[in-house]
């Protein structure tokens, strides 16, 4: 059985070793798996760590400053990078999902390797878990944080990659916040992918059509807080549909709700949620963003489909 407290006692030693005189930059997401490896490569390393947070625009409501002050109440140093533009850039013409998930892992290393070059870092600690490296080694679909696994060698970026999650699930990695005393708000948190809404909006990624399933996304995460379910989100599809908006004819947009059950993410069971909550969703999101004419409801399990569309 997973012992938590051993863990993090064995995480604290090998990364002092792993870490030695260099200075550690953490990428923090503010997701479980990310926040999780901060705190505790925090914890052995002290102010030789900086948190940074990349807005690549493609975040929750609200997300760059809750993870911010998340970091400085945990007294972490931290620092947030504007790389909005730079990151919808590399999303142009894009279509496909492994396509839009290479792009993003290297533009998510490139800047951090800009930010290890400016604050003199050698070292960077990710989130990695075992799911991601399974999924990417597979070639089920690339994690933006899997590296090594692959072959490619982090130097090229510039530094070392530091994972001291990379052997853990979900659950295991939820135990460890919780003996690291981190708040309920970030190790009960809901996953989020790595690339974050770019795999929500099927198509082509701009800000107009991120901010859509945002809006989306947010109500379906507000009307479903009570249900204990692993991960719940919205998905703008690439096509349209004919609906009906203040008496008069609209090509709209869709927008599939996914909810689902899942202990490590590897396997997941569609949920069966009451129908008045699925109805309460699509008035919501019909009503109060202008664009949507459909809302459709997944109740397909991993396999045969994964959890995230793209």
């Amino acid at each position: 059985m997973f012992d938590a407290k051993k863990f993090i006692a064995k995480s604290l030693e090998e990364i002092k070793e792993f870490v030695g005189e260099h200075k550690v930059i953490s990428a923090c997401s503010g997701g479980v798996d990310s926040t999780v490896t901060t705190f505790l490569v925090h914890k052995a390393v002290g102010d030789k760590l900086l948190a940074v947070f990349i807005n690549d625009g493609l975040r929750r409501e609200g997300e760059p400053e809750f993870v911010i002050r998340t970091l400085k109440d945990l007294g972490i140093k931290a620092r947030l990078i504007d790389a909005k533009e730079a990151f919808f850039k590399i999303f142009a013409g894009r279509i496909d999902a492994e396509e839009k998930r290479k792009a993003f892992r290297h533009d998510f290393y490139r800047t951090l390797g800009r930010v290890a070059k400016e604050e003199n870092i050698g070292v960077i600690a990710q989130g990695t878990i075992k799911a991601d490296v399974i999924e990417t080694v597979k070639g089920i679909k690339s994690q933006h944080n899997v590296l090594e696994q692959i072959g490619i060698d982090p130097l090229s970026y510039g530094y070392k990659i530091l994972e001291p999650l990379r052997d853990l699930f979900k659950p295991e990695v939820r135990m460890v916040g919780r003996e690291l005393g981190l708040p309920k708000n970030i190790t009960e948190r809901m996953p989020f992918p790595g690339p974050a809404l770019s795999l929500r909006v099927l198509g082509v990624v701009t800000p107009e059509r991120v901010e859509i399933v945002r809006k989306a996304t947010q109500i379906v995460e507000d009307e479903t807080s009570e249900l204990g379910t692993f991960q719940n989100f919205a998905v703008l599809h690439n096509d349209k549909a004919t609906g009906i908006k203040n008496g008069k004819r609209i090509y709209g947009d869709i927008i599939t709700v996914r909810i689902v059950d899942s202990e490590d993410a590897v396997t997941a069971k569609a949920r069966e949620v009451p129908y008045e909550v699925l109805k309460r969703i699509a008035a919501r999101i019909t009503e109060e963003i202008p664009s949507v004419v459909r809302c459709l409801y997944d109740i397909t399990d991993k396999p045969p489909s994964t959890i995230e569309f793209e």
